[in-house]
């Protein structure tokens, strides 16, 4: 009997799979730190024999080729895709046979040119079909992340892939998406839960719309998507190479202070409250967990030195490990502990926390700036009445859109504008980071404007 292992990447929204019949085992879309996937092959005792991409992803650096050179296993990569290593090139209606176990190809472009899924078969019955970023759960992947002038043709084509994986598989055919978990690949938010083709053909656009309704539905949701995903089809057609997940030197306090006065990027993960209360003048404040990659990755530079603060070693592995699955890899150097470890004396700038029931408490709060870092789909639902609007992304070259004052600083739940104050409070502003969910502003009395 087979087996299907998730591999979750909860931070990006996106799952890998490992499939085995006991003895020999496939995966598809490993990520970047391949070590998971060796983990889980190690546990049940299974030589990887083969190694799928669905197509070349544009939101995370592969582990495949990795992957496939470590194990010894073949890369099947769409013949259509122009990569610059050595490939098992594969296409729509190939058959591949590893173990007991066949691997059908079947073209469904849409959220890149050369998509393929994978339907997986034992003793002739389909078992999975691993779509990738094609047919998600209630949901499919989005269009425009090769460009704003391929987007309509391409949610045609979404349109006629997901219709044809509804053809030809079963309903009980499990449905195994890699993207749709939280991820900015996917076009609407995507459930995370278990899918079949039957439930796909209840409740996902793609089978329950006309061709018109589901590209225009498509079209109108898309909304902005982190900037670094323009370095990662490029890097996963050059063919990445595992990460060095090795510890960074330890930076010593002189050279944080020169390397933020040059210019370059002191990231503290330390929690948005600890920050606030007490950072270098200058660094900027990435909260570690599920946030971190995107929005790090989003803001960032790209190329730009980064040297990162965090409260112990391994809060600083964390953050490598989910940076170097976007190629943020070449971390400079880290500085751990508590703030006299690091600081070495030197003065801690602070700036206020509060929530939006203390905003709404201020007498004077018609003579401050209330800024809402949410992206513009979000500020479409529900907005402050009289807030500015500059959205997280396009903060660092919108400052002077910001008007002058004590600027009251929020977002969906608090991370995004702990971000935002920090970057304001290195410019020199006077900043109040509000550390609450956006649901509580009208509890509050803060009721949000007409849409």
């Amino acid at each position: 009997m087979i087996e299907i292992v998730g591999i979750d990447t909860p931070s990006l929204g996106d799952r890998g799979y490992l499939a085995t019949d006991g003895a020999e085992a496939l995966v598809v879309d490993a990520q970047r730190d391949i070590d998971r996937v060796l983990a889980a092959a190690d546990e049940r005792g299974v030589t990887i024999t083969h190694v799928f991409e669905t197509h070349i992803h544009n939101d995370y650096v592969t582990g495949g080729l990795a992957l496939a050179r470590a194990t010894g296993a073949r890369y099947l990569v769409s013949a259509a895709d122009q990569v610059a290593f050595d490939r098992d090139p594969v296409a729509d209606g190939d058959e591949i046979e590893v173990g007991g176990m066949t691997v059908r190809a079947m073209a469904t472009p849409g959220h890149t040119f050369t998509h393929l899924s994978f339907a997986l078969t034992e003793g002739g019955r389909v078992v999975a079909a691993f779509t990738g970023g094609s047919l998600l759960n209630g949901a499919t992947g989005r269009t425009d992340l090769l460009g704003q002038r391929h987007k309509a043709a391409l949610a045609s084509a979404q349109f006629g892939s997901a219709r044809r994986l509804a053809a030809e598989l079963a309903d009980s055919v499990p449905v195994c998406p890699t993207h749709g978990f939280g991820s900015f690949c996917s076009a609407t938010p995507a459930g995370g839960g278990p899918s079949t083709i039957g439930d796909e053909k209840r409740v996902n656009p793609a089978l329950t719309r006309s061709e018109a309704d589901y590209v225009a539905e498509l079209l109108a949701g898309l909304d902005a998507y982190p900037a670094y995903y323009a370095h990662m089809g490029p890097a996963n057609l050059a063919g990445p190479a595992a990460p060095d997940l090795s510890p960074p030197r330890r930076a010593d306090p002189a050279e944080l202070r020169r390397w933020i006065d040059a210019g370059e990027w002191v990231a503290d993960l330390r929690s948005r409250t600890a920050f606030a209360a007490g950072h270098l003048r200058g660094s900027l404040n990435f909260e570690g967990g599920s946030n971190l990659a995107t929005y790090l990755g989003w803001l960032i530079p790209w190329g730009m030195p980064l040297t990162l603060i965090g409260d112990s070693a391994a809060a600083v592995a964390d953050a490598q490990r989910e940076l170097c699955r976007i190629g943020v890899d070449r971390i400079k150097a880290a500085a751990t502990g508590a703030p006299g470890q690091w600081a070495a004396g030197a003065r801690l700038e602070q700036f206020p926390t509060a929530d939006f029931a203390e905003l709404a408490a201020r007498a004077d709060r018609d003579s401050l700036v209330v800024l809402d870092v949410r992206r513009d789909s979000e500020w479409r639902a529900g907005h402050l009445d009289g807030a500015v609007h500059v959205p997280l992304h396009e903060l660092a070259v919108r400052m002077a859109d910001i008007p002058a004052g004590e600027i009251w600083v929020h977002c969906q739940g608090g991370y995004r504008a702990a971000v935002a104050a920090s970057m304001l409070a290195a410019r020199g502003r006077q900043v109040v980071a509000i550390n609450d969910a956006f649901s509580s502003a009208q509890q509050a009395g803060l009721a949000p404007a007409a849409r």
